[in-house]
């Protein structure tokens, strides 16, 4: 059975944020000034993203199922949207705004609406579309006649700060004979940001206007060669392990050791994101469903950085899929890096623009570096 997107909705919360507004909202770790800020936003070339903090006081304004509860009502500008109509709903975060319970069911709770089948994907940038993935197999089973996925971030609480006033002072100490550890304790205070993106499913087409078809959906996990690379929660051993925030003898414990602010391992990042993207994934997509680069219109790829963008053009030319930059599409330099939420954004500014015609095939790309996870849809507009 065929299934459709037939609306895609987003929400950002509050005003957007310039790159010499950004400190002052985040705050500086104790007192002192990025050292690192320029060059990573020289690099991902990001001017304005959305926190969901307000302005003069750094307060939070929303929650993540909020968020979340924001973009699938604003799918209602495409009539896709009544909460008492809801068969199945699907929330993808990274950023849960707890432990327990699920984040599908706080967004459930947010949007009212009657009993429905629920589902919470976890992980980072790939939950989004294990959430769509989801969605689209009820529908195709015909277990659901509509379902809504969505992807949603509240990054910003965890940037903040008052989140990163625990790490040891001797720690900030070292930085001038280490320069690495800022970079990889401060690289995504200036990459990631807040928001939400929605997509309605359903075995029917729109009546009028435009609709795109789920061809597949891949997902594939590299976990078994490669060791972590973003984490919170959790310290990176010597040989790759992670230790949890349940291993230390306290809470306070861990708080002091930096366990609780979000890291990446940057040289780890450099080295395998985009080989295991393009010669580890797509390769073996391209062999599974006969993909040539020739049919794909509009390439919409999620990447964390603009740092990013030649090096995948360069990898995906060598092994002879060359899409030219005119037909890609993403919305980075405006939006910012959501994590879970960016594909959702980025489907969703271009599916309103007018620019889709009927027949154009879409090959969405998603990478997620926790323990490298790789996500491919292919879509055809109807």
């Amino acid at each position: 059975m065929h299934v459709y997107i037939t609306a895609l909705a987003s929400f950002l919360p509050n005003a957007p944020v310039g790159n010499n507004e950004m400190e002052a909202l985040l705050g500086k770790v104790h007192n002192l000034p990025s050292r690192t800020r320029r060059i990573i936003l020289r690099n991902n070339r990001i001017k304005t993203r959305y926190y969901a903090l307000h302005p003069d006081t750094g307060a939070q304004t929303h929650t993540n199922a909020q968020l979340a509860a924001a973009a699938i009502r604003a799918l209602g500008a495409d009539n896709a949207f009544d909460p008492a109509s809801i068969e199945c709903l699907c929330c993808g975060t990274s950023t849960p705004d707890q432990i327990l319970p699920g984040h599908a069911p706080m967004v459930h709770g947010e949007l009212g609406g009657g009993p429905c089948e629920v589902f919470s994907a976890a992980g980072i940038c790939t939950s989004g579309m294990s959430a769509m993935k989801f969605a689209w197999l009820n529908v195709a089973s015909a277990q659901s006649r509509t379902a809504i996925a969505s992807g949603s971030e509240l990054a910003s609480n965890l940037l903040h700060a008052r989140m990163c006033e625990s790490i040891a002072p001797e720690k900030v100490a070292a930085l001038d004979k280490n320069p690495a550890l800022s970079f990889d304790a401060d690289f995504l205070r200036w990459m990631l940001s807040d928001g939400a993106g929605a997509a309605h499913l359903s075995d029917t087409p729109n009546p009028e206007g435009l609709s795109l078809r789920i061809e597949w959906i891949d997902l594939l996990s590299f976990a078994h060669e490669l060791e972590p690379c973003m984490y919170v929660g959790a310290n990176k051993r010597e040989d790759g392990t992670l230790q949890g925030w349940r291993e230390f003898d306290s809470l306070q414990a861990a708080a002091e050791s930096g366990c609780f602010t979000l890291k990446q391992d940057v040289k780890l990042l450099n080295k395998e994101v985009i080989y295991t993207a393009v010669e580890r994934t797509l390769t073996r997509l391209i062999e599974k469903h006969n993909l040539s680069a020739d049919e794909i219109d509009w390439f919409l790829p999620h990447y964390s950085s603009d740092y990013f963008r030649s090096e995948l053009h360069d990898h995906m030319l060598d092994i002879g899929f060359d899409i030219p930059f005119e037909r890609w599409f993403t919305n980075l330099t405006t939006r910012g890096n959501t994590g879970s939420a960016s594909i959702y954004i980025i489907m969703e500014e271009l599916f309103h623009s007018g620019r889709i015609k009927k027949g154009d095939k879409l090959l969405c790309f998603i990478p997620e570096s926790g323990r490298f996870s790789m996500c491919y849809m292919l879509l055809t507009a109807v």
